[in-house]
């Protein structure tokens, strides 16, 4: 059986120029990148033409650590769209280079279903990551910079300074580090750290951003600590949002790359989907619906993490709306909620199964609770048995939902052709707007309550001290009008990774509250975030290699 790498290189590239064409575009509408990616001006979209397109989220039950297969969805979707002639644009985010090298491997999809070139997207690609990381970047350095100069000196405590610095590495040994060591060269010595850049609020402002001027406005709301008399600094006080958006004029623009069967793809941008959106930018979005009739677009972790900030943040901000959700289920995630440990996924175990279905139950019914048509799809495995397909088929059929096996890695398209046919009905008859879970204008607390009661099923919030102290500065500084991006396990409806399943009757707890204003939402901290990963004990990069005439080989 081959590998992601080897089917991709395997495949016969086309020019950009080619994918443009199927785009009505011609070769003055790209900003080449080489023969096969390009980046698209924002001039291309057409806010009128985005409105009539129709778009289809993919989304997913709770996943198991090795994830159910999302994007692989989506590139496969995409593709049997376009085979039963819809003209089809897949919009989805681009990759993190840290996990390339740490447990996960790449994120460009996998089989027959991936984008290319794989190895340029899952390395540095056109360089929006590294754009972000320097915009980013170079605020903590002017931050320490005015902390320690005369001049122009705001009076910042440096005790609460929240803006870390960030690098697109796993790297558990810079989380907790201390900075201006040195003496009074070196500058003030204060505890910092660093985070992976796709958890910056610059990559989550990036994915926010209409234009040049809103993105730059919203970095200059970035919160960056208070004085010595307790009043606010934003980055605006520090003169950095000119700057940093200067360093972000090019990463602001989409990026257009093929699919193994030769349709478009436009990546861009990739925020974490606990502690932000999880999905591409607002831009790439109306770019694929101004120039497409259909797009095919992800959310982050599952529906109550990923497809809510999708939604209430993303969708509620930007005037979107997907006309249907296509649930992604696994048989071996449906076993893991069902009790079976990791190791013992790929054995049969229909009991399993049906017991695991709880949880696809809860996820559909948050897809109606907020007024989505839903369909199952049933991204399959060798390992999966007719008998545990037919069940869950069975199972969605009693609850109104048709539900379909897909074999897209190992088919393309044509793993797809029955989901897409019933994708496509829906989206070209439904209408109808998302319900979204709570309004920006309510208190803060009843968004919090909102999200916790209604999504996840929980019976309560409690909030520590720490995050009443927050609610109450978050009133002070008149940001309650923001949106709530709630930061929680993806593994669970509840902050406890381990209770699996469908939990009932759990409080959900509040431990802080940060803020981010740039990107316009505030982020209520539920059990314990990891935003630097660390490295495993064997990790990909050990395996990934490079010879003399430049192939690359390893990645996955």
């Amino acid at each position: 059986m081959k590998t992601d790498i080897e089917i991709a290189q395997g495949c016969t590239l086309q020019d950009i120029g080619a994918l443009a064409v199927k785009l009505g575009l011609g070769e003055k509408d790209l900003i080449r990148y080489g023969h096969y990616k390009a980046k698209l001006p924002l001039s291309l979209i057409d806010e009128e033409k985005a409105a009539q397109s129709k778009l289809i989220l993919v989304s997913a039950i709770s996943p198991t650590p090795a994830g159910e297969g999302k994007t692989t969805m989506s590139i496969g979707l995409s593709e049997a769209l376009n085979q039963i002639g819809k003209q089809t644009t897949a919009v989805l985010r681009e990759p993190s280079l840290g996990p390339v090298f740490g447990i996960k491997g790449g994120a460009t999809g996998g089989g027959y279903a991936q984008v290319l070139p794989m190895e340029d997207i899952n390395l540095h690609f056109t360089g929006d990551f590294s754009a972000v990381e320097k915009a980013h970047n170079l605020l903590a350095a002017l931050i320490d910079n005015n902390i320690q100069s005369k001049a122009n000196n705001l009076n910042l405590d440096p005790r609460t300074v929240v803006w870390k610095r960030v690098m697109d590495m796993n790297d558990r040994a810079l989380r907790q580090i201390i900075v201006g060591l040195g003496g009074v060269s070196g500058g003030v010595p204060r505890e910092t750290g660093f985070d992976i850049t796709a958890a910056s609020e610059v990559m989550a402002i990036l994915c926010l951003s209409s234009n040049l001027e809103d993105l730059k406005t919203r970095l200059g709301n970035i919160f960056v600590g208070f004085t010595y008399d307790k009043k606010p600094v934003y980055a605006r006080d520090l003169q950095a949002n000119g700057a940093m958006a200067a360093l972000l004029k090019d990463a602001i623009q989409p990026n257009l790359v093929q699919t193994i069967e030769g349709n478009p793809a436009i990546l861009h941008g990739g925020p974490f989907a606990n502690i932000a959106q999880g999905t591409n930018t607002v831009i790439a979005t109306k770019m694929g619906l101004s120039l497409s009739d259909y797009v095919v677009t992800e959310a982050g972790f599952g529906f109550d993490l990923g497809a809510e900030k999708f939604l209430d943040i993303k969708c509620q901000h930007a005037g979107l709306s997907p006309r249907v959700v296509v649930l992604v289920a696994t048989i071996r995630a449906l076993k893991y909620h069902g009790g079976i440990a990791v190791a013992d996924l790929k054995t049969p175990n229909p009991d399993a199964v049906a017991k695991g279905m709880e949880n696809l139950e809860k996820h559909l019914e948050n897809a109606r609770f907020l007024e989505l048509p839903v369909v199952v799809a049933i991204n399959r495995f060798v390992t999966d048995t007719n008998e545990e397909i037919q069940l869950v088929q069975d199972a969605c059929a009693k609850l109104g939902v048709a539900a379909f096996p897909v074999e897209v890695w190992a088919k393309g398209g044509a793993g797809a052709l029955d989901l897409a046919e019933a994708v496509a009905k829906i989206a070209d008859t439904n209408t109808q707007k998302f319900r979204p879970v709570y309004k920006a204008n309510q208190p803060v607390s009843e968004k919090i309550e909102a999200i916790a009661k209604n999504i996840y099923g929980a019976a309560e919030v409690a909030y520590s001290p720490k995050a009443l102290a927050d609610l109450r500065k978050i009133k002070r500084l008149d940001l309650e009008g923001l949106y709530v991006c709630i930061a929680k396990t993806q593994y669970s409806f509840s902050d406890n990774p381990k209770q699996l399943g469908r939990p009932r009757n759990f409080t959900l707890t509040v431990r802080e509250i940060e803020i981010a204003a740039g990107a316009g939402f505030l982020v209520p901290i539920t059990g314990e975030m990891m935003r630097m990963p660390g490295l495993p004990e064997v990790p990909a990069a050990t395996k990934i290699d490079i010879d003399a005439q430049g192939n690359i080989s390893g990645l996955f």
